[in-house]
């Protein structure tokens, strides 16, 4: 609140902001008060951390590290494993005594820019960095869009491909800014297994499958041997008769955006 103070005359907006941290968190239906610092995920956090954090951007400049800084997560570069250590203790030091903050230690380390994440993203470890997206974040990813085109849903491919659409388009709007567009290459044939694989779970008996593709113009006798296959969803999915019926068109035609060109 002096950091606030510092910054902002109008006393209704000081009185707001205040009456937001003392306010408490609520825990299995109950309110619990709050002694310090902002609930995990407030709001207020970011803006927050960027007041009382701006004093720390100030020393890094003075000391010229290279640093990139959001909210309170904070990377410094510098060009060895013992600067690193040394910058490390002293930073810590300076956010300790004169921010009066603790530092997660468990979270603070040295080690190479690949070796790291920062707001999704990672370095590759060659001899010129590029941005890559970190595993982590892929990880993520791939769970989410298994969520968006699960089975048991029990909803349209159209409204399903709608729900996924808003999602990839996000997702690459913020992910968009890495170097490594191999990634995108891959993930995208990946989604169109998920989708076809969900169609097929979906069709359930054999008969079905038979008609079906035979509908969408497979030869009967590609359509039988496909539709009495005992292989799984997942491996059919990706065979010549499904890739047929669902060419890479069709989920064009149904908004599902591409990662690595377009839109």
């Amino acid at each position: 609140m002096a950091a606030m103070a510092r910054r902002v005359a109008d006393k209704r907006m000081l009185k707001l902001i205040r009456a937001f941290l003392t306010a408490g968190v609520m825990e299995n239906g109950l309110v619990g008060p709050v002694d310090e610092g902002t609930p995990q995920g407030g709001p207020l956090s970011p803006l927050l951390s960027n007041l009382v954090l701006d004093e720390l951007d100030r020393e890094l400049e003075r000391r010229k590290h290279c640093f990139a800084r959001y909210a309170d997560d904070c990377n410094i570069y510098v060009g060895s494993r013992r600067a690193g250590e040394r910058v490390k203790r002293s930073i810590t030091g300076f956010i300790t005594r004169r921010l009066k903050l603790k530092v997660n230690e468990q979270k603070s380390v040295v080690a190479r820019p690949a070796e790291r994440k920062f707001l999704g993203f990672s370095f590759t470890g060659a001899k010129e960095p590029k941005r890559r997206i970190a595993p982590k974040a892929l990880v993520r990813f791939k769970r989410k869009v298994r969520e968006l085109t699960g089975r048991t849903r029990c909803i349209s491919i159209e409204q399903m491909t709608k729900e996924l659409a808003s999602y990839l388009r996000g997702w690459k709007s913020y992910f968009g800014f890495s170097e490594t567009p191999s990634v995108f290459r891959n993930l995208d044939p990946w989604i169109r297994q998920r989708l076809r694989s969900m169609i097929w779970k979906q069709w359930k008996r054999g008969k079905v499958r038979f008609d079906k593709l035979c509908a969408l113009g497979v030869s009967k006798d590609l359509a039988a041997e496909t539709a009495g296959s005992a292989q799984g969803p997942w491996h059919i999915a990706n065979s010549p008769a499904l890739s047929y019926a669902f060419p890479i068109a069709y989920f064009d035609a149904l908004g599902v955006p591409r990662l690595a060109t377009g839109p």
